[in-house]
Parts: C-alpha cells; sequence; structure tokens
C-alpha cells in the first residue's frame, strides 16, 4: 500500500518544499484587506510582514472544503491512501471540516489531530514521511503520530505587543502598560492552547527565560528516555537576526539534534516580525526494519 502525506502551509513547509520533501501541501488562505491570498503562492513572508508593518487589515481564514478535497482527489489518484495533519483543532477549525469530509472517502482518508503547528508540524510531517516509507498503513501512521502529538511545545516571545493587542490577546490597557513598563511575554504553545507562560523585563530577559523553560523540559524528556529533537523558530527579517537565535540554541544545548524554522504566518498574523521561539518535539519510534 502507498500511503501520502499531506499537509498545510501552517506547518512552515512551502508547496515547493514538500514537492522536495515528497509530501503534499495545501497553501492556507489569508485576508489582506478582505481579499483572499495564499500562503506561499501568491503571498510570500516578506510581501505579508510589510502588510502587517504597514498596518493593513490582515486576518487567517480556513481553506475551503472544496480546496481540501481538490488536494485529496489528486493525490488519491497515485495513492492508496493518505494522512493528513492540518493545523491544531485548537487554533482553528479547519481540523475538524477536515475529519467531517475524511467520512466520504471509506477510510483512504486519515485525518491526524496532533494538535501542532508551525515547526512541531512540520516535525510530525517528516515522521510521516519516514513511516509511509517503512510501509505502515495510513491509519497505523494516524496512530503513531497522535500517540506522540502532546509531546510537542513552542515557547515563544515577542519585542512588541503591538500585534497581540491587535489580535484581541491582550487587552488596549494591559499593552499600554506593558510598552511602558518594558514588560515582555513568554508564550507557550502546546496542544490546543496558546497561553501566556511567563512575563519579564525586556526583550534579552525574556530570551534567558525561554532558555531556562527549555532546559527544564529537555530534562524532563531525558528522564523519559525519549527520542527528541530541539529547536529555534522565528519571524526575524534578516539572516543576522536568525542566525544570531539558532547560536542562542547551540550555545545552551550543545550536542542535541536541532532543527530550524520560521514561525508560520498563523502565528506570525499575532505576534508579528521579530518574534522569537525555542522548541522541542518527541519525535516517533521507528520499527526497526
Amino acid at each position: 500500500m502507498r500511503t501520502a502525506i499531506v499537509t498545510d502551509t501552517n506547518s512552515g513547509i512551502s508547496v515547493a518544499e514538500g514537492r522536495e520533501l515528497g509530501c503534499f501541501v495545501l497553501p492556507m488562505p489569508l485576508l489582506v484587506d478582505g481579499e483572499i491570498r495564499y500562503e506561499g503562492v501568491d503571498l510570500t513572508s516578506d510581501e505579508f510582514y510589510a502588510a502587517l508593518l504597514a498596518g493593513r487589515d490582515l486576518s487567517t481564514s480556513q481553506p475551503s472544503p472544496g480546496d481540501v478535497m481538490d488536494l485529496w482527489d489528486r493525490v488519491l489518484e497515485e495513492y492508496d491512501a493518505l494522512v493528513y495533519i492540518p493545523m491544531s483543532s485548537g487554533l482553528s477549525a479547519s481540523c475538524q471540516t477536515a475529519m467531517g469530509l475524511a467520512e466520504g472517502y471509506d477510510g483512504r482518508v486519515q485525518v491526524a489531530d496532533l494538535r501542532r503547528i508551525s515547526v512541531t508540524q512540520k516535525l510530525a510531517v517528516l515522521d510521516g514521511l519516514e513511516l509511509a516509507k517503512l510501509g505502515l498503513t495510513a491509519v497505523e501512521i494516524r496512530q503513531e503520530l497522535e500517540r506522540v502529538a502532546m509531546d510537542a511545545m513552542i515557547y515563544i516571545g515577542v519585542e512588541t505587543l503591538t500585534y497581540l493587542r491587535r489580535g484581541g490577546r491582550v487587552t488596549p490597557a494591559a499593552a499600554a502598560l506593558g510598552s511602558l513598563l518594558n514588560i515582555k511575554p513568554l508564550l507557550k504553545i502546546q496542544g490546543d492552547r496558546l497561553d501566556a507562560f511567563a512575563k519579564v523585563r525586556g526583550v534579552k530577559a525574556c530570551k534567558q527565560r525561554a532558555v531556562e523553560a527549555l532546559h527544564e523540559s529537555v530534562e524532563e524528556f531525558q528522564a523519559k528516555g525519549w527520542n527528541f529533537v530541539v529547536g529555534t523558530a522565528h519571524t526575524y527579517r534578516t539572516p543576522e537576526e536568525i542566525q544570531n537565535w539558532q547560536h542562542t540554541l547551540e550555545d545552551n544545548f550543545p550536542g542535541l539534534p536541532a532543527f530550524h524554522g520560521e514561525l508560520a504566518l498563523s502565528i506570525g498574523c499575532h505576534t508579528g516580525p521579530g518574534a522569537f521561539g525555542l522548541g522541542l518535539v518527541r519525535r516517533v519510534e521507528l520499527p526497526k526494519q
């Protein structure tokens, strides 16, 4: 049985990168001044952040059922089944919509609700590809991915509260007070939630708290004997900023396998440019051949 892996651009995987990896990617729609644009198709990351900085009206949206089924139908012309890995059901209704659509495919479409987004979602896609290469069925792949789904997290800091305020994540009064006192929130994405994890004074202190939080999580994963990777995520716009943040991870977690990626535009919509994240992802245990 040939099983395909399908995801969306909330994973940070572009359509072009998906072709290189061997998976299929659904471009996510975003609304720019009320007009639908598609991530990586007619809306690049640079264009998105330029629009955000210019104060244009930006918001996320979910793909239409027609777009989802059109992609599935094309994939199933050459594959026996597919595993669809959308963004977290707790952050978008698109996962629940996909589950409803999958009921009409007689088991050939398995929707994995992994409650992940961005780089943690991408790592699940990579695991799914490895399991598919080993010949596991779509049901088996979904079950393996869901077994470790909650064992992943991202700690995210922001340089400004402006975009969290715009998105309703903090109140205007809290944003004004936070800016006055130079308070920076450290957010945590795990499972269905994007929550405040800590509040510190200044960007430097926020980055240090993120490092400390990741150290605590690494120790927990190591104590359980899990196979995992650490990594960075960001909405930085210059190569120097990206490199400096990656060096922060390497200096504090030497010798650990690492990944690096850009935060999905659906997150960038709320954090704005200059956001910095550290992540930890448990990998599936590959069956021995």
